[in-house]
Order: structure tokens, then sequence, then C-alpha cells
């Protein structure tokens, strides 16, 4: 996207991770914005964010308030962890008299007509202390002190007219106390900023950041997820896939087991995605941890998103396989994350994979599983589009992508996923759970490589304290797939029969 390079120099800087990625570069110095959102949703902590950006910077920097005391400001600031030393707070609560509704409060024009003296004050503090940022905290109470819609819209024009020229940046706030959405409120301020959190029927808050309108810039549009942590608020920006990318060699990621390997025509293809998928407990997350074990081996660092199972535990069933795993952010070292989906949201997982990928240079990257991931998103209707971005994105920096999903039932070929995700990958490979002389055995087959040519036979796989084992074709049995399959003949079988299920 192309953005007003000049616009661009005259950026005042929000200092919220991620919120200046969102606005190309920060708020356009000098103008005034409007911060709106329900109570709770965060417009408060993102102001002083704001402004403690506004201070690292050397700008004056004043908090007018007309709801919260000094003491309160103070006590949120240093739940973050934040000392608002440096900051000119100035609290108007209004009085009694004030609130009466018979001050006339009027546009601002000084040759004609007098302020109030709520307004008076704002203004004269404004003019006294000259600051480069200011928030306004908040538009209700100034609404409830006009008494009319037409006061209020009045006074906003004519804080608008007031601050152009003095080189301040304004950030209004507002709680949506109004009736409706005051679309005229919008229309004057030079930009809109909405916050959002609605909370789900189980798990935390689910909170999103929008852009309605970005005067003179171009921004990222669309529903960004973000959260409020100590440290304050941290936006994920919603991905998109073309904005990102890598030159990069097309090499071949390898599993160690040569069987595995010629199944899929010699390995899989960097900057692919392969997805997993099969019955639970038929191998898909321990063939995923293969290739990342290997490529750790091998000197690549590898990212592991677990959703179902601790990395303690996950560690333990790689040693019991005879995986050696070593935990860290570097080459050769394998990266756990359990995910929780209750307390994540789709925006922040991204983020935690662009990390992995952008800063700790992670080459291969699995995701276990699909289902958690589903669990993750608040309507699963965008779970496709999602996922999308995420895996076009890590194909253009070059990473193998490994995903794994559990499908409902054990045996049988008419098991389904939660979500068809096999489109969108690469390669997809294919475990079944069949029965055979009186046990339950696993298959292993490959339904499709983009990338390439793989094998069209099914193999049993099997696990033991030496790692991945596979069989030769099963060329002797029909309906593997089906779950109960016959003989074809009279051959031997190709693996070996006693192999434990």
């Amino acid at each position: 996207m192309n953005v007003d390079i000049a616009a661009r120099e005259n950026r005042s800087r929000t200092g919220v991770t991620g919120l200046d990625e969102v606005l190309f570069g920060g708020l356009i110095a000098g103008r005034l914005y409007l911060l709106d959102g329900n109570p709770g949703a965060g417009k408060t902590t993102l102001a002083l964010q704001y402004l403690l950006e506004g201070r690292r910077a050397g700008e004056r920097c004043l908090y007018i308030t007309l709801s919260e005391i000094k003491e309160e400001l103070a006590d949120g600031a240093a739940s973050h962890g934040w000392d608002l030393a440096g900051i000119e707070i100035a609290e108007m609560i209004a009085d009694d008299q004030d609130m009466d509704g018979d001050g006339g409060l009027t546009m601002y024009n000084p040759a004609e007509v007098e302020l109030t003296e709520t307004t008076r004050r704002v203004l004269a503090l404004v003019d006294q202390l000259k600051p480069q940022r200011m928030v306004f905290d908040s538009l209700s109470e100034l609404r409830l002190l006009a008494q009319n819609s037409l006061r209020y819209r009045r006074q906003i024009l004519a804080m608008k007219q007031f601050f152009i020229g003095r080189q301040c940046t304004v950030l209004l706030l507002d709680d949506r106390t109004a009736e409706g959405a005051d679309l005229q409120l919008q229309s004057i301020a030079h930009g809109v900023i909405s916050l959002d959190h609605r909370p789900p029927a189980y798990g935390a808050a689910q909170r999103q950041l929008q852009v309605v309108k970005f005067r003179g810039s171009d921004f990222r549009t669309g529903y960004h997820d973000f959260a409020i942590r100590h440290g304050g608020v941290q936006v994920f920006g919603r991905l998109t896939a073309a904005e990102h990318g890598k030159t990069f060699q097309r090499d071949t990621v390898f599993s160690g087991v040569p069987a595995l390997d010629t199944l899929l025509g010699g390995g899989v293809d960097r900057g692919t995605a392969t997805l997993l998928v099969g019955p639970p407990g038929s191998g898909k997350s321990t063939v995923a941890m293969q290739y990342a074990v290997f490529a750790a081996n091998r000197g690549d660092h590898a990212a592991v998103f677990t959703f179902e199972e601790s990395q303690t535990i996950l560690i333990e069933r790689c040693a019991g396989l005879g995986m050696q795993v070593t935990g860290g952010t570097g080459g050769g070292d394998i990266q756990f994350r359990q995910i929780d989906p209750a307390e994540i949201s789709p925006g922040e997982f991204a983020h935690l994979v662009r990390t992995a990928v952008e800063r700790d240079g992670a080459r291969v990257v699995v995701i276990d599983s699909l289902n958690g991931y589903l669990n993750a998103m608040p309507e699963d209707k965008f779970l496709t589009a999602q996922l999308h971005e995420l895996l076009s994105y890590l194909n253009n920096h070059g990473v193998a992508t490994f995903l794994v999903a559990a499908q409902n039932g054990l045996l049988g070929a008419n098991n389904r996923t939660p979500v068809d995700a096999s489109y969108l990958a690469d390669s997809v490979v294919l475990l079944r759970m069949f029965e055979h002389d009186g046990k339950v055995k696993k298959a292993i087959s490959v339904l499709k490589k983009r990338s390439g040519h793989h094998e069209e036979t099914i193999r049993q796989i099997w696990f033991d304290g030496a790692g991945v084992h596979l069989s030769a074709p099963l060329v002797h049995l029909r309906g593997v797939l089906s779950g109960v399959p016959v003989e074809a003949g009279t051959h031997e079988a190709s693996g070996p029969p006693d192999q434990p299920a």
C-alpha cells in the first residue's frame, strides 16, 4: 500500500505495540482523534500509553479528566508498572452548579460569546501548558454538561477549531453512552479508533480494534485482535501474507526415516504446508515431531505450538521414542509453546508464530492441532481465511509447516475433520487405523503433493523406543482405508506381523 511520505515523517507514535503498524507509522501529529469503546474496553490504558510515549520523546503531555481523579489514574498506571511523573494531570470534575443545566454551552468564539467555566478552564490550561499531546477523558461528561446534542456537538467543533495550528495531537475518549452511533462526532474527528470487547460463553474476553477512519493516510483496515496485559495494550495486526516474505532456497526437509521420505517423494519442500490428518492415536503428532527433531539435529530451529499437550509430556513422549529434544530458540533447538485456546485470540497466535519465524529464525513450524486452533476462533466461518493467510505467510518465508488435524471416529473411511483445510495444504498425509490378524494397526499414505511426485501406496506405520518405522507397501491387502481390510492374495505380510498396535 502506498503511504504518504510527508505524512509519515510527521507521525506521532502511539507507544502501543502493533498499533503503529496498523496506522502505518502512528497518528498524524497536530490533529484531533476520537477513541471510543464501551466501559472496560481499554481506552484509558491506551491513552496513557500514548502520553508515556510522548514523555519518552521529550514532548509536553496533558491528561484532562472529567471522570477519574489523579489517584485513580495513578493506581491504574501502577498496575502496569508505570509512573506518571512528568505528565500533567488536570482534574475537571464537574460540580453541582455545572450539572444543573443552567449554564449555556456555546460554540467557542471569544469575540461574541463566553464559554462555560469547565470549557474555559480546559482551554486556559492548554494555552498555559502548550502541550504537544493531550487526552480528554471523557466526552460522556461533556455530553452531560451540554444537556442536548446540539450544544454538545458545537462544543466538540469549537474544541477542534481551538486546536488548529497549536501543534497538539488530541485524543478524545468516549464510552458510547450516547444512544446509537454518534456519526456526526465521528465526522468531526480527523480519525476514529474503535475498541470492542465481548465476553464469550467461556474464556477470556475477546478484544478487537478497528480504525474506522484516518484522514490523510492509508491504514490497515478491518478488525485487529488486541489484549490488555501487564505493561498495557498490545495490538495484533491482521496478518496479510502478501506483505511479508523473503527470498529463500527451496531445498528439502527430511524426516530421518528413509521409508517416510520415500513415501513423500523424497521429503517435504521448504515453503510448503503439510497436513497430517487421522483419528486420535494414529501417530500424527509423532510424525510431525519426527520432522522437527530431525531438522533441529541438522542445525535448524523448529517451533512447536501445541494446543493439547504440555511441553513436559511432549518431551517425555519424544524421549520414549528415542528422539533427543533440546528446548530453546537457537539453531539446533526446538521451541515449545503451549497454547490455551480459551485465553488467546487468533491474532495473538499469528503474532506468536511471526515472532518465532522473524525473531528466532524458525525453519520448521508444527501446529498441533487444527482442532485446538478452531477452539481459539470466535466464529468458525473465519477459520479458513485466517488459516490461509497464516500458511501463506509461512510459505513466503520458506518455512516447512506441519499442521495436525484430528478426525472424529477411529475406524473406517468416513472420518471427518472439524473443518476442511486439505485444499489449503500443499501436501496431505493420511493416517488410518485398521484391523488385521486380530490387532489394531496403523497405516499411512500420501493423498497429494503439489510440489512433486509422491508414492501412491499405503504402508503400515508403528512406533517404538527406536523411533518411527514404516513397512513395505501393503500390496497384499485391499480395503485398508475402510478399517477392515481383506487379503488380496496369498502373499505374506510385508510388515512385521507381531508389531504392537
